[in-house]
């Protein structure tokens, strides 16, 4: 089953909420949030200009939260961002 945008944003909207909330990841969230940022960006399939501009960062903190040694530590240090991302998710998709 091939999921829409609205599926893909609505996803990835609840890995980064969950993992604020819970102060913790697995990889497989981490490998996920990667994987539904390229299938975004490979499709075009995002309007929204702010959204546009943050998928990178939130690529990059999937590919960081890969490896990263102290997961709930990488995940603090990105609360602000994630706050954002989540932010930018809403208003783009969920309202």
């Amino acid at each position: 089953m091939t999921l829409t945008v609205h599926n893909q944003l609505r996803l990835l909207h609840d890995i980064l909420s969950e993992q604020t909330e819970d102060c913790c990841g697995e990889i497989s969230e981490y490998q996920q949030i990667k994987r539904l940022v390229q299938a975004m960006m490979a499709n075009n399939s995002i309007s929204d200009e702010q959204l546009l501009q943050l998928l990178p960062e939130i690529y990059n903190y999937g590919r960081q939260g890969e490896i990263a040694q102290n997961d709930e530590e990488h995940i603090t240090t990105n609360q602000e961002n994630i706050k954002t991302w989540v932010s930018a998710i809403q208003q783009t998709n969920l309202e």
